[in-house]
């Protein structure tokens, strides 16, 4: 199916690894031009070897700068004023108990997950609206509902997402711009190998062992009953990110295997 991107430009956060890369491999297979994001030159540079070599006549490129930090910040929203596609996908999470989590981790969390999105989207949006064509993705995620206990301080910037989002759907009434959630549920991404390859270490088992286990008896409402690959999230992000997708507005959709349970 041909996505007709191959006019747009599309800028990703946090993109060097994970569902952002997927992403920003599925959408040059469509032709878009893509701008990467990660935190270090290293990690930008890295990236951009990966894609040019397997895309070499597209057009990709890449903007160091790190979401904690307000000047490079400003730096990065000085350097996107002609983006057509928005993918707020940077995010951090740390693992700890509710009484263990200062406070400081929570503003960190709210500072890089949830407000790069707002600042992006501030940015950006009015550019979109004048052109009437734009497309803005938050990428939440499913433990925005299910709320585990450990990701508390995480859970609630992945909640806010989804209102967020929602709420700046509401401004482009009579437009041709969107503006949607997604929400992924347990992802492979490198995270999620992590977690597989130190509890395998850990019990002295398989990582599919460990992975069979963990739908057993930790995300026992999935359907999908097993970790979704970040290329499978990452199709369903490109093509909301298309002119296909032109009547899906305000929307939040799960990639989440049926964990979230729910008919909506």
């Amino acid at each position: 199916m041909n996505l007709q991107l191959h006019n747009k430009k599309a800028f990703i956060s946090g993109a060097t690894k994970g569902i952002g890369l997927a992403t920003a491999i599925s959408l040059l297979r469509e032709n878009a031009t893509v701008i990467i994001n990660g935190r270090t030159a290293e990690s930008v540079d890295g990236a951009l070897h990966l894609l040019h070599q397997e895309f070499p006549k597209n057009k990709v490129s890449g903007i160091v700068g790190d979401f904690a930090n307000k000047k490079d910040v400003a730096s990065i929203l000085d350097q996107i004023n002609d983006v057509d596609i928005l993918i707020n996908n940077v995010g951090i999470y740390k693992p700890n108990s509710f009484f263990e989590t200062k406070d400081e981790e929570w503003y960190e969390q709210f500072e890089i997950n949830v407000m790069s999105g707002v600042r992006l989207s501030r940015h950006l949006l009015p550019l979109m609206l004048q052109k009437n064509w734009g497309r803005i993705l938050f990428i939440s995620s499913e433990c925005a509902t299910l709320v585990p206990p450990d990701l508390m301080a995480y859970s609630m910037t992945k909640t806010a997402m989804l209102s967020i989002a929602r709420s700046v759907a509401e401004l482009t009434k009579g437009t041709n711009v969107t503006v949607n959630s997604i929400v992924p549920g347990s992802t492979l991404s490198e995270g999620g190998q992590s977690f597989l390859n130190e509890v395998a270490q850990k019990e002295n088992k398989t990582k599919e062992e460990v992975e069979d286990n963990f739908f057993k008896t930790v995300r026992t409402s999935s359907l999908l009953q097993r970790f979704a690959s970040v290329e499978e999230v990452a199709t369903t992000i490109t093509y909301l990110s298309s002119p296909l997708a032109s009547a899906t507005n305000g929307a939040a959709i799960k990639v989440d295997g049926g964990s979230t349970g729910g008919i909506f």
